[in-house]
C-alpha cells in the first residue's frame, strides 16, 4: 500500500525571475500578435508605473499562486519596492505563504491519482500539486496560536497579517528567504485579505472563539475597506496589477468610487493590468474587462491590458521584464503600512 512518503517526495520550486533576463523575448513579442502582443503591452504598462513617481501600486492575487511556484516573484516585488499593497485571497498568503514560512513546502503531484487514496493518507490536492494535510493543521493552529495572544477587539486583515509578520519576527524568523508575509512586514507593505475567514486562518478563528466565546477576536471587513480607501486618499495616482479577479479584483477597484464618495475628486486607477484566463461573457467578476471597470467609474481606459493567459506563464515574463528594466531602481516603496495608527497594532 503507497505511503504518504511516497507522493509528497519533490518540492515545488519558486520561479526566480532575477536569474532570467526576459526583456527581448518580451520586446520581440510587441512585433506578433494575439497574446503575445497583449503581454508586451502589459510589462510595458507595469515599467510605466514603476517609472510614475507619484504611482502607488496595488499588487491583488486570486488562484493558486503561490502553490504553484510564484512566491518568489511577490517577494522580490516587494523587496524591489515594485509594490506598495497587497489585496489577495487568503489561501495564497496564509495557507501557501505563511504555510511556508513555517518550514511547509508543496510537493510536484499529478491529477492523475486516485483523489480517495489522497484523502486517506491526509494528502490535499491542487491540480497537480500536493500538500500535507496535516501540516496544513499545525497552520490552522499557528494562527489560533496567534489570536490568543492578540488583544479581543475586531482587527481588519491587514492588522492580522502584521501580527502574522511580527510572530514569524519574533520567532527566529521565517523557515524561508522568500516569506511575502515576512517581506511585507518588513518593507510596510500592507496585505489585505477581504474574505479572511476562507482560509487556514478560518480554522484558526474556529478553535480560538469556540475556546474564548466572550472574549476574543474578529474580523472587521468594513475596517478593511477603509484602510484600503485610505491608500487611494493617499496616492492620488494609483496603478493596480491584477492576477486573477475575485474580490481582491473587485476589492480594490471599488475604492474609487469610496474614496470619491468622501472626497467627490478622487481620480480612476490610471493604470492597470490583469493576467485572467475567466470570460466575460458570462458577466462573472473575474472576467469583466477593464474597459467594464471604466463605465463604473474605477479604472482609467489609456494605459489598460487584460492579458488572458495562465498566471504561472504570464506573471513571471511580466514582472521578470519590469525587473530587468531597472526603473525600480530609482523607486522608493511609499511604505503604505505607515498611514495607519500604531495604536491599531497590538505591542
Amino acid at each position: 500500500m503507497a505511503q504518504k512518503k511516497d507522493y509528497l517526495k519533490e518540492v515545488i520550486e519558486h520561479i526566480d525571475i532575477k536569474k532570467h533576463n526576459v526583456v527581448p523575448l518580451v520586446d520581440a513579442m510587441e512585433n506578433m500578435a494575439f497574446t503575445a502582443r497583449d503581454l508586451n503591452r502589459a510589462a510595458r504598462i507595469y515599467d510605466m508605473m514603476l517609472k510614475d513617481k507619484n504611482c502607488g501600486i496595488i499588487l491583488t492575487l486570486a488562484g493558486s499562486l503561490f502553490s504553484a511556484g510564484l512566491k518568489k516573484v511577490v517577494y522580490d516585488m516587494i523587496m524591489n519596492n515594485m509594490v506598495d499593497a497587497i489585496v489577495s485571497t487568503g489561501a495564497i498568503i496564509v495557507d501557501q505563504d505563511f504555510f511556508e514560512a513555517l518550514g511547509f513546502k508543496h510537493y510536484k503531484g499529478t491529477k492523475w491519482v486516485d483523489d480517495n487514496e489522497m484523502r486517506d493518507l491526509h494528502i490535499d490536492r491542487i491540480y497537480d500539486t500536493f500538500i500535507d494535510e496535516d501540516e496544513l493543521r499545525i497552520c490552522d493552529d499557528t494562527c489560533a496560536k496567534i489570536f490568543d495572544g492578540m488583544e479581543p477587539k475586531p482587527y481588519s486583515s491587514r492588522e492580522f497579517l502584521y501580527e502574522f509578520g511580527r510572530y514569524l519576527e519574533n520567532n527566529g524568523g521565517p523557515k524561508v528567504d522568500d516569506s511575502v508575509v515576512w517581506a511585507a512586514y518588513k518593507k510596510n507593505v500592507p496585505i489585505f485579505v477581504p474574505a479572511f475567514s476562507d482560509c487556514s486562518a478560518g480554522f484558526g478563528f474556529v478553535v480560538h472563539q469556540t475556546q474564548n466565546p466572550d472574549n476574543h477576536v474578529s474580523v472587521d471587513s468594513a475596517k478593511d475597506f477603509v484602510e484600503l480607501t485610505k491608500i487611494k486618499l493617499a496616492s492620488r495616482d494609483t496603478g493596480i496589477f491584477m492576477i486573477g479577479g475575485g474580490v481582491p479584483k473587485n476589492f480594490t477597484q471599488d475604492i474609487v468610487v469610496a474614496a470619491d464618495i468622501l472626497q467627490e475628486d478622487a481620480t480612476m486607477h490610471k493604470y492597470a493590468v490583469q493576467i485572467t484566463v475567466a470570460d466575460e461573457r458570462d458577466g462573472a467578476l473575474s472576467g469583466s474587462t477593464l474597459k467594464e471597470a471604466s463605465s463604473w467609474g474605477k479604472v482609467e481606459t489609456t494605459y489598460e491590458q487584460m492579458v488572458y493567459s495562465e498566471a504561472t506563464v504570464a506573471m513571471p515574463l511580466i514582472v521578470g521584464y519590469a525587473y530587468h528594466k531597472g526603473s525600480w531602481k530609482e523607486r522608493k516603496g511609499k511604505e503604505f503600512q505607515k498611514i495607519y495608527s500604531k495604536v491599531d497594532i497590538t505591542a
